[in-house]
């Protein structure tokens, strides 16, 4: 089985690839000029999915069975700061994935990655949230998520193409850049532990639930959904259980041999912020038996072991 990760040099794409291999897959692996790659056992190529012509030429060599789509600026801060480009990466850079692919003559199974903030704000009676519910993205990452989903839908009744796509809810673990909440909370931990910082952590908004999942499980989800799932249809990927971020945090400073005071930074906070995100998860387990095995305790522990053997390897 040929496998192309595109964006596999990113967090998820990293876990996701050395999984597959596991699995025998023969792994192709694109990522940005500018990024770096150590995974071993795959074929590295530097791709800009915003040039069409590249993609097409990439698609040709390949020559991929299964396609993951990973490409995509996934901060939800960062879409608020440069929405231009959360646009064109996740909208017009899988158009052109998608055009590429079709117009292959050799046809390959795609797995599309959106995110469960496609959903936005969830009525009380809404929540776990099904597949089927009205999405009501409440910021530009979610929104181009929804558009993308949207397109692969189209593609796969218009063009006969063999989609499958995912929301993937909250995932997190070792490697996840800070930009992300609970990352950065354990960074700041973990620089007050070695004294580098002073004994302030500084977060955004805590009332916000989240369904966090291992990214370790999603990406087991990932490889038995684009073996398994069925072609044109979305499933949901999360452990069904949202916890606030209060709740995280305080795994975090229990986790932590500093004592740690928590600030609010004005910074931090979202111009709109959905209060929960919680994931119905039935249809992900009745069609390929998939549930996350991984718990957030032990995620949130691997976390701050990560961050203590950088900081203590860069000291």
């Amino acid at each position: 089985m040929r496998s192309l990760i595109i964006g596999g040099a990113g967090f998820v794409g990293s876990y996701l690839v050395r999984h597959l291999i596991t699995l025998g897959h023969e792994a192709a692996v694109t990522k940005m000029p500018t990024e770096e790659a150590d995974l071993a056992g795959a074929a590295i190529y530097d791709l800009d999915i915003l040039d069409k012509e590249a993609v097409v030429v990439l698609l040709d060599k390949v020559k991929p069975d299964l396609v993951f789509h990973l490409a995509a600026q996934s901060s939800v801060s960062m879409s608020w700061r440069n929405p231009q480009q959360t646009i064109d990466v996740n909208v017009r850079g899988s158009t052109n994935v998608l055009d590429a692919l079709c117009s292959m003559g050799k046809k390959a199974r795609i797995l599309l990655v959106g995110s469960g903030e496609e959903y936005g704000q969830l009525l009380p009676e809404e929540i776990p949230v099904r597949e089927t519910n009205l999405l009501r993205p409440a910021n530009i990452y979610a929104a181009t998520k929804a558009c993308q989903n949207m397109i692969g839908r189209i593609y796969a009744k218009a063009y006969g193409m063999d989609i499958v796509m995912v929301r993937a809810f909250n995932h997190i673990g070792p490697n996840q850049s800070p930009i992300f909440a609970i990352a950065d909370f354990c960074r700041q931990a973990v620089l007050i532990e070695a004294g580098m910082e002073e004994p302030i952590l500084r977060v955004g908004n805590l009332e916000a639930r989240r369904d966090f999942t291992d990214v370790r499980d999603v990406v087991r989800a990932y490889a038995l959904l684009a073996e398994q799932g069925q072609a044109g249809e979305t499933y949901n990927i999360g452990s069904g259980h949202a916890v606030s971020i209060a709740d995280v945090l305080r795994i975090v400073l229990e986790q932590s041999t500093a004592m740690i005071r928590v600030e609010v930074d004005e910074k931090k906070l979202r111009p709109v912020d959905v209060p929960v995100m919680e994931a119905n998860v039935c249809k992900v387990w009745n069609d390929i038996g998939w549930k996350s095995e991984i718990r957030l305790e032990q995620t949130i522990g691997d976390m701050m072991e990560y961050w203590r053997k950088m900081i203590n390897s860069s000291s």
